[in-house]
């Protein structure tokens, strides 16, 4: 089983946490962790039952679990104030927050993508469907920047083709230098400006 909350995948199967298809290291408990509260989502879940699910028959300090907490949020670039993904409930304990929370494609559709978007060295397949790009944490292709609108464009990926297509962002949505004020064919190499932020687009053959 797959669990897909923002630009992540949880395969609770393989044991393996990914961003864009590339593997993001957990310790064996940090994982164990967060597969307790995605599978808990989005009750709260207390420190005592996960102490007690994490460490059967041995006491541990609390500072444990909290160190396992702040492994996960570094790993998936979350924040203790203004969280996405896991949220502290004082003196409770924590619960998995993300939204639009579902199912990943199937991993052959991301093995044998014909396109793919790349960005600072992150690679996004993009499978036949829509992939929303934007600030949320439901989106497919999540940027955290603020020249970047909640949700702020999409590319459609169909057999033959893709396009991308504004939601009427703030900032605007580029291929090159032209805004995209229409939905727009994409080629491979063509440049995407997301705010601030350069995309690149890929197709193969």
């Amino acid at each position: 089983m797959t669990i897909c909350f923002g630009p992540f995948a949880l395969n609770l199967d393989t044991r393996q946490l990914s961003r864009g298809g590339e593997s993001i290291h957990l310790s064996t408990k940090a994982f164990d962790l967060l597969a307790l509260l995605a599978a808990e989502r989005p009750n709260v879940v207390s420190k005592a039952l996960l102490q007690s699910k994490l460490w059967p028959d041995t006491f541990v300090a609390e500072a444990n679990l909290s160190n396992l907490v702040a492994e996960i949020r570094q790993a998936l670039d979350d924040s203790s104030r203004t969280p996405l993904y896991i949220r502290t409930v004082h003196r409770i304990g924590y619960a998995f927050c993300a939204a639009g929370v579902g199912a990943a494609p199937p991993v052959r559709d991301l093995l044998t993508a014909s396109f793919w978007i790349e960005s600072n060295g992150r690679h996004f397949p993009l499978p036949v469907g829509e992939h929303v790009i934007g600030r949320d944490a439901d989106v497919a292709i999540r940027l955290d920047s603020s020249t970047v609108s909640r949700r702020h464009a999409r590319i459609l990926v169909t057999e033959t083709g893709a396009v991308l297509d504004d939601f009427g962002s703030k900032n605007g949505t580029f291929r090159g230098d032209a805004r995209v004020t229409a939905p727009t064919p994409l080629a491979d190499g063509d440049s995407i400006w997301i705010g601030r932020h350069l995309l690149t687009f890929r197709q193969s053959g």
